[in-house]
Formats: structure tokens, sequence, C-alpha cells
């Protein structure tokens, strides 16, 4: 009959329950921090969301300026009559 021991547990008892204890902790740790890592892909998804809203708000006022001053010195060179730089303006102002 073997001898069975009371109390506390063997050495290999103890091995089992460290690993135990031990791979929980693992897992719940790998489980936060994944839990952490799709929050931050989230935040950083909505603050990119909102910052091409908030570009698609700004006028394209520059653009069009920048191009209507090169419209313009096409004129002053010759390049464009004064139809052209007419009918190009009216494209850039409508659309």
């Amino acid at each position: 009959m073997p001898f069975r021991r009371f109390g506390r547990p063997g050495l290999l008892g103890l091995a089992a329950r460290t690993a135990v204890v031990a791979g929980t902790a693992s897992a719940v740790g790998g489980a936060v921090r994944g839990h952490e890592e799709r929050a931050a892909e989230d935040r950083a998804a909505e603050e990119r969301m909102t910052a091409e809203r908030s570009v698609a708000d700004v006028p394209a006022a520059p653009d069009l300026l920048s191009e209507l001053e090169r419209l313009g010195r096409l004129r002053q060179q010759g390049l464009l009559s004064d139809d052209e730089f007419a009918a190009a303006k009216q494209r850039l102002i409508s659309g």
C-alpha cells in the first residue's frame, strides 16, 4: 500500500499549482493587452475620421485663390485671352 501524505502538498503538487496560477496570470495578461490594443486602434481610427471630417469641412479657398492667381498670371503673359480667363474663372468658382 502506497504511503499517502496529508496536509501540505508535495513538491509535484506545488509545481502543478504554480503552473496553473502562472498560466492563468499569463492568459489574463494577454487578454488585457489585446483589449488595450484594440481600444487604442479604435481611438486612432476615431481620431483619423475626425481629422478627415474636419479637413473636408475646410473650404478650398487657398487652392482656389492660388489657381485664380495662376490664371491671372497666364492672362498677363498673354497665354490666355480675356474670354478664356473669364471662362476658366467661372469654372473654378462654380465647381
